[in-house]
């Protein structure tokens, strides 16, 4: 056990606030994680952390510790991606985060094909439609659609992600094709919903002849997860906005069709967000040139 492990233990107990968390995401057991707190402790002669049975929080001397250990993590990573980048061999476990329907359909099938050619990289793939904190979870980097709210993360922008407001033929026959948002509204038709623990916002933005307009639809029907909304819509029980690049194989069999085709979606962001310091790992940068370029036909393709 070196002091590095204690000072890379220290950092990622600070910022996830809890030892158990901390542990988990360095994959070693709270015992462990507990031990070299109290070793790099031991080493320092000051508490780092003031501890009670229900709470963390870091002491005076914990606050500014953590800036100089910040810097050495970054100058270490800093030298290890020149070493990497003078020997092109990439090494080391990769932790990415993707929205379910954009990592099932474009960036999990890209995994095989890089590991292919990465022998030594793992790769740590989680999705999930919620928004991820880069930091608190231990992420190198996160495919997302739509508008970040954390302006200190750099964000490398993919395409401009065309969407579909759609419906089953059933659920057409039964209630009527839309023509437009205002129909939406007018006709009180059922609109299925993304919606996620802390989500600040339920409204489609839709193109109208007077530019962009919000659209507060509502619905009965409400989950987490994407593919669950397609489902619901196959099944017939609402009208749901979906990239198109998700519904395509639907809409090309006829299983879906557009409705309210006069206001279209606007189009949605898709990028990759990273945090600066993660930026300078080599094979962040590599991994996400890689899947870049090989899912940014599959918008078009699908349109």
């Amino acid at each position: 056990m070196s002091y590095f492990d204690n000072i890379r233990t220290f950092v990622r107990v600070y910022e996830l606030g809890s030892m158990s968390a901390a542990g988990r995401d360095l994959r070693i057991s709270s015992a462990v994680t507990s031990s070299r707190i109290s070793q790099l402790e031991e080493h320092l002669g000051v508490r780092l952390f003031q501890r009670t049975t229900r709470s963390l929080s870091p002491t005076e001397h914990g606050q500014s510790f953590y800036r100089g250990a910040t810097e050495i993590l970054a100058a270490v990573e800093s030298a290890e991606a020149q070493i990497v980048n003078v020997t092109e061999h990439l090494k080391g476990a990769l932790y990415v985060a993707a929205p379910l329907g954009v990592g099932r359909r474009l960036i999990a099938p890209q995994v095989p094909l890089f590991l292919a050619q990465y022998p030594d990289v793992s790769v740590r793939l989680r999705l999930t439609d919620r928004k991820v904190d880069l930091t608190t979870e231990g992420l190198d980097l996160a495919f997302f659609l739509g508008q970040p709210e954390d302006s200190n993360l750099r964000i490398r922008k993919i395409a401009d992600v065309p969407r579909v407001l759609c419906a089953s033929p059933d659920y057409v026959a039964r209630r009527g094709m839309p023509e437009d948002g205002d129909a939406l509204l007018a006709d009180r038709h059922e609109c299925i919903n993304l919606r996620f623990p802390g989500a600040a916002e339920f409204q489609w933005r839709l193109e109208t002849p007077e530019g962009p307009r919000r659209f507060a639809v509502a619905g009965r029907y409400e989950s987490d997860d994407g593919d669950v909304l397609t489902d619901w819509a196959l099944g017939g029980h609402g009208i749901v906005l979906k990239p198109v690049f998700e519904v395509a194989e639907h809409l090309k069999s006829g299983a879906l069709v557009p409705v309210a085709e006069k206001t279209p979606p606007v189009p949605v962001q898709m990028a990759c967000l990273f945090t600066h310091r993660r930026r300078q790992d080599p094979k962040t940068r590599i991994f996400m040139e890689f899947v870049i370029d090989r899912i940014g036909a599959a918008f078009w393709q699908a349109g």
